[in-house]
């Protein structure tokens, strides 16, 4: 596996889940801990009644002061959820509380469902992809120093001195499955830009590339990552031995768990596998890989011990 890459966790769940999984990122050399934001921890009813989703924003605030040395995610804060004033707001308070360690990822939203049971106001894609252009915008200027202010259909900030200021610009994350929106917003506004594997993933990086170029920006100072589910087991055996008992624990039939993972394309299979997938990402561009899920289910230190990230 190449050296090169750099590692780290996203993780969900209760706050002494996320203190535990911050200590193995230390242990195991990796760079990041990162949390989503969702009000509903998963995709059935069933499970999600059951399943605790706690303020992902609020439980960074605790993170920000109890660990040290590792970066501080949200990937990804859904831009209908709050306001990019709130959003600005937080990521200062957040990035200050922890000694400049805090990156705000920002999308669009995909979970209908969460939406429905809060009573969220959910527009069409089209319409968050309008409302993400425009929030983007709209904290790119709320982090910079100069105070240039935004005036968007949406939102609008005034020409004005925002107090306080984070001591240096906060670092923004865009992410997706999108083929050419989300690299062209990623390259426009981004200093991160977290890719889900795939189809044309090398293309997807390309275009965030091309469109920094465009927007005046330096492309090599984006950094670019990845996440997904990564299950690897020793033999081909185990490893679908274990998608059949995921899927029960998930209240799936395999089948519909099979196309959950296709769509997403997580890195899957045996540890050799896996390791070769994620070089080959790292050839195509991939700097940063977030595993997801991987502390919530209690295997992490067998998975980081197959793929050899001690």
């Amino acid at each position: 596996m190449s050296q090169e890459l750099e590692y780290g966790l996203q993780v969900a769940g209760p706050y002494k889940r996320l203190l535990e999984a911050a200590t193995l990122v230390k242990e195991r050399g990796m760079v990041a801990l990162a949390l989503p934001d969702h009000y509903l921890l998963a995709l059935s009813d069933e499970l999600a009644a059951t399943t605790p989703a706690p303020d992902a924003l609020i439980q960074l605030g605790g993170l920000a002061r109890e660990t040290e040395g590792i970066d501080l995610v949200v990937l990804v804060a859904p831009i209908t959820f709050r306001h990019p004033a709130v959003l600005a707001k937080t990521a200062v308070t957040l990035d200050r509380m922890s000694g400049g360690r805090f990156t705000l990822g920002v999308g669009t939203g995909w979970m209908d469902r969460e939406h429905q049971v809060f009573g969220i106001p959910y527009p069409d894609r089209k319409e968050r992809f309008a409302m993400l252009e425009e929030a983007l915008a709209y904290l790119y200027a709320a982090f910079d120093p100069d105070h240039p202010g935004y005036q968007g259909e949406r939102y609008q900030l005034e020409d004005f001195p925002l107090s306080p200021m984070a001591d240096r610009r906060i670092p923004l994350l865009v992410g997706g499955v999108g083929e050419h929106k989300t690299p062209r917003l990623a390259g426009t506004y981004a200093d991160e830009f977290n890719v889900y594997p795939g189809q044309n993933f090398a293309e997807r990086i390309q275009r965030c590339r091309d469109a920094a170029v465009t927007a005046g920006r330096d492309p090599d100072r984006i950094l670019i990552s990845s996440a997904g589910q990564v299950i690897a087991k020793e033999t081909e055996e185990e490893f679908d031995e274990y998608l059949d008992a995921e899927a029960v624990e998930r209240g799936m039939s395999r089948e519909d768990l099979d196309t959950y993972f296709a769509e997403r394309r997580p890195p899957q299979g045996t540890f050799q596998q896996v390791r070769n997938i994620l070089d080959d990402y790292a050839e195509m561009g991939m700097q940063r890989f977030y595993f997801q899920g991987i502390y919530t289910d209690g295997n992490a230190p067998d998975l980081l011990d197959g793929l050899g990230i001690t």
